[in-house]
């Protein structure tokens, strides 16, 4: 009787360690060094620092002005996980180089614990929402007459949409290929980012680590925070080819107001991957809806 007691000692142990181990990896991925600078492809930028909302943590980041026919707007960019200001997937300086060039100002910066910014955890959106409002409050300091748009890749996409139903100075958001709402999209697809097998660990991990870090998963909740952002107008994109982050999460968020938000529904390209294969399309779509505003 004992000797199965152990076994099942051993088993259990077995599962949770590998659980924790691979959860608290998930929340402090390597960070990314910034290797390119604006001044790469020809912009003018200002290095700057700013709190984020609740003050804990220092970000770093870059500040775009546009030097002709400048608009009262300016565009803030929300990275994606485990990466930092450049998304280099896209990469996200040649398209603030056109955004820049039809008079928008440009701020991108690091998440905590990403790039040059301050922070030991990524939260996946939970704590970075408060990064977001305090480049925002930044933004709006910066240029009180000038509006906000967000643009968010991926967490950053979730993320945006978070600040953005808080904070009513965000005229719009475009979502580049977001999930819908964490705990839900995580009990589909932790395996992907985790490489453990779904059954026991991804239930483990969702128990576990919410005790450890202090991450309320259900407040990561894009539904809501697209309800909160109506009538305020969303683009969101997405590639069917996506497998990090399947299109029907795009889908799932576009449908709470079809007649309002607007879904550019893409073909082939990998996660965040729709710039890089259709620049042109994706920029024209990206100014129309700047200009719309």
């Amino acid at each position: 009787m004992y000797w199965i007691i152990g076994v099942i000692g051993l088993v259990v142990v077995a599962c949770i360690v590998p659980a924790i181990w691979v959860g608290l990896k998930l929340t402090h991925p390597i960070r990314k060094v910034v290797t390119n600078l604006p001044s790469d492809y020809g912009l003018a930028y200002s290095e700057v620092t700013f709190p984020s909302q609740e003050g804990d943590v220092l970000l770093s980041g870059w500040h775009m002005e546009a030097s002709e026919n400048r608009q009262e707007l300016t565009v803030v960019f929300a990275h994606g996980y485990s990466g930092n200001r450049l998304e280099e997937g896209l990469p996200i300086l040649s398209l603030a180089q056109s955004i820049i060039s039809q008079g928008y100002d440009v701020l991108m910066f690091d998440f905590r614990n990403s790039g040059e910014s301050g922070g030991k955890m990524t939260t996946v959106g939970y704590m970075e929402k408060q990064d977001l409002l305090g480049a925002i409050q930044w933004a709006s300091r910066k240029a009180p007459h000038h509006r906000i748009v967000l643009v968010g890749y991926s967490m950053g996409a979730m993320t945006s949409l978070l600040a953005a139903a808080e904070d009513k100075r965000v005229a719009g958001v475009i979502a580049d290929s977001p999930f819908s709402q964490l705990r839900s999209y995580l009990s589909a697809n932790l395996s992907y980012w985790s490489g453990l097998p779904k059954f026991p660990f991804t239930w483990l991990i969702m128990v576990i680590l919410p005790l450890i870090t202090g991450i309320k998963e259900k407040q990561v909740d894009g539904i809501k925070a697209v309800n909160r952002i109506f009538p305020r107008p969303i683009l969101f994109v997405h590639s069917d080819g996506d497998e990090a982050i399947p299109s029907s999460e795009s889908e799932k968020l576009w449908q709470t107001h079809p007649n309002t938000f607007e879904f550019w529904r893409t073909q082939d390209a990998p996660h965040v991957g729709t710039y890089r294969l259709q620049p042109v399309e994706y920029t024209n779509k990206m100014l129309k809806f700047l200009r719309n505003l």
